[in-house]
């Protein structure tokens, strides 16, 4: 369905500034566990929806946030394209606009790039009722400081997104996914001596007891990386990477423990923390499901030269992302003071200063 509702939704922007009311903007939900309790009224967007423009042979698609990213993958797979950076749904409703707010990446992500590298511009609403667009729908508009690409991962917490710009890739001609049966130290060693060679790998992980590597590319290309790689071919390869981004592997069955995403040194070796360990983006990702202390947590993964997320689970009242050195929570706040001065947009669900 295409409907563009961008004047009500400034409206009810407008409305909540005039009341000092926060405001909570929501798609379809799918991702509403992410980051810190949500808080305020609801500022629906789904029906904010529709392509707005797709240009296949300039590698360029413009759609509303509220668009299905179901939708927006069927139209592109129908022309050979895809999203390069292999966004996870996290439910059948999944929008662009949430998908781009949180700015969550797949398998592919360390070899292709992040969500706000294919983020070419946008339009959004700011906390003072102002539409502004930023960026373009080229790479080269793209200059000086970003502030399409802000919006990436900040969680709503700048904006209200109404369109997005990105640059879509040619899909792979050919995929494969071979297998090494490896201990921990062996896996983090082969899937790191693998990344310093010019071979077409778009996936890598451990899962505890085997290494995956997916290679992607013309048919010779693939061909001749899987003899380099060596292994066993997995067949159900595809299904598994994309569970993995789905979190529909046994392992992301987080009922009984919170879930934590680790982003490390890909070389650094296994962290002395008790728990349940998968190993995403040749290792520079690390999925942890522990009942450990969460301080004990962060300080794990800030010593390793790294950071730590409470992703699933635990307590959403505190702190779910690691705390910030003060010079750039301090830039956080001159951005949301800027963006939303009164505060309106997704208070709180960042961090509690913002």
């Amino acid at each position: 369905m295409t409907r563009d509702i961008s004047a009500e939704i400034r409206s009810r922007v407008q409305q909540a500034i005039g009341a000092r009311r926060a405001l909570e903007i929501l798609g379809c939900g799918t991702k509403r566990f992410l980051g810190r309790e949500p808080f305020g009224t609801a500022l629906e967007i789904a029906e904010h929806s529709g392509i707005v423009d797709y240009q296949p042979s300039e590698l360029m698609l413009t759609a509303r946030a509220g668009t299905p990213l179901k939708d927006i993958e069927s139209l592109l797979t129908e022309q050979g394209q895809m999203l390069a950076f292999e966004p996870p749904h996290f439910g059948a409703t999944a929008t662009l606009g949430g998908t781009i707010a949180c700015g969550l990446s797949g398998p592919r992500r360390p070899y292709v790039g992040a969500a706000r590298d294919f983020v070419l511009g946008v339009v959004c609403l700011s906390g003072k009722g102002e539409r502004l667009r930023f960026g373009g729908q080229v790479m080269k508009n793209v200059a000086g400081f970003d502030i399409s690409r802000l919006m990436a991962g900040a969680m709503g917490t700048l904006g209200v997104l109404l369109e997005i710009s990105l640059k879509v890739v040619p899909r792979p001609q050919a995929e494969a996914t071979v297998g090494h049966r490896l201990a921990v130290s062996e896996a983090l060693e082969f899937m790191n001596r693998l990344a310093g060679r010019p071979l077409p790998i778009s996936g890598a992980g451990f899962d505890g007891e085997n290494v995956l590597v997916r290679l992607s590319g013309v048919p010779s290309a693939v061909a001749a990386a899987e003899k380099t790689v060596g292994g066993d071919r997995v067949p159900e390869g595809e299904d598994h990477w994309h569970k993995l981004r789905e979190h529909q592997l046994p392992f992301f069955d987080t009922r009984d423990k919170p879930l934590w995403r680790l982003s490390l040194p890909p070389a650094r070796p296994p962290l002395a923390l008790a728990g349940e360990w998968f190993f995403d983006w040749g290792g520079a990702q690390r999925w942890l499901k522990t009942d450990a202390d969460p301080a004990s947590v962060r300080q794990a993964a800030v010593a390793a030269g790294g950071h730590a997320t409470l992703f699933r689970g635990g307590d959403r009242s505190s702190e779910v992302f690691t705390p910030l050195p003060p010079a750039m929570g301090e830039l956080h706040q001159r951005l949301k003071q800027a963006f939303d001065p009164h505060g309106i947009f997704n208070r709180g669900r960042l961090y509690s200063a913002l």
